[in-house]
């Protein structure tokens, strides 16, 4: 079973009238792999990927490669109801010279049935290249929509050179257990601080956002599998407010550059008061670099 390794879920830069920052993007993907990620996740749950459409989508993307970021170290989140909207996104994408996506199920659709969600995820697959591979996106708390050990299961036996990874973003170890129970599953993890854990029992990695901030502090974890205490801590605190909001503001904390700071619609920030107590927490652990 190979290793991922640490992939950034690439928080996204907006400028001043609200456009995708394709420079500002593409300089922070070179920059988090000179800093020692293995990869980066463009349009994840943390770059706001729902919101970023077909144009920027496009946009940002060529923006990376052309900044020399290898395109086999890139994952593109994929997010659509109808499997053709999907399809078209990761085709989108292959057409670039990505072969790594990110796709959480059908997320209008809650209390669908295993059968259901075995029959939209063959569809996306069939439809699409053979060497495209497929990281199955579990984050029920956004979606309402789980992906079961079982599902996940079948969708590897029938597609077992599609299926690269289940990304398990629950925060919920027996959920990661049950996952890492499956013969033959990649498991990456979407909680930081569940991943010492899980390199220890054989995980591959984790796509995550507080990689942004501390990445060389991240690889370190997937390297030894030793715990990080003092982050956990700033990741609670980051994870009791709203945490695209709470990323954001440390980001712009950290660099001084308010386009990291902005959020896009229906998100808002933080309030004064939140900003505060989360900037007060991390005050003691400055970001990487």
């Amino acid at each position: 079973m190979s290793k991922i390794g640490i992939s950034v879920a690439m928080l996204s830069p907006f400028d001043d009238a609200g456009a995708l920052d394709t420079g500002r993007l593409a300089a922070h993907a070179v920059n988090l792999l000179k800093a020692g990620v293995h990869g980066v996740t463009l349009y994840g749950t943390t770059g706001e990927g729902p919101s970023i459409n077909a144009q920027e989508r496009a946009q940002g993307l060529s923006a990376v490669l052309d900044a020399g970021v290898p395109a086999n170290v890139v994952t593109l989140g994929i997010y659509a109801n109808s499997v053709a909207d999907a399809v078209a996104q990761i085709k989108q994408g292959y057409s670039a010279g990505i072969r790594s996506f990110l796709v959480p199920p059908p997320f209008y659709f809650p209390q669908t049935s295993d059968d259901g969600l075995f029959a939209w995820f063959s569809e996306l697959i069939e439809a699409t290249d053979a060497d495209a591979d497929i990281i199955l996106y579990h984050i029920p708390q956004v979606t309402n929509v789980p992906l079961s050990a079982n599902l996940v299961g079948r969708l590897l036996k029938a597609y077992p050179d599609r299926i690269r990874a289940v990304k398990d973003s629950s925060a919920n170890w027996p959920t990661t257990e049950a996952f890492m129970g499956v013969e033959g599953l990649p498991v990456l993890v979407g909680d930081e601080r569940l991943l010492h854990r899980a390199v220890a029992l054989g995980g591959v990695g984790s796509i995550c956002g507080c990689s942004n901030l501390y990445p060389e502090r991240l690889v370190k974890i997937f390297e030894t599998a030793e715990e990080d205490v003092e982050l956990n801590r700033i990741i609670t605190a980051i994870v009791s407010l709203p945490v695209m909001p709470a990323l954001k503001a440390l980001m712009e904390q950290a660099t001084g550059d308010a386009a990291w700071g902005r959020l896009r619609a229906p998100l808002e920030p933080l309030t004064a008061e939140q900003a505060e107590g989360l900037l007060k927490t991390v005050a003691a652990e400055p970001v990487d670099g």
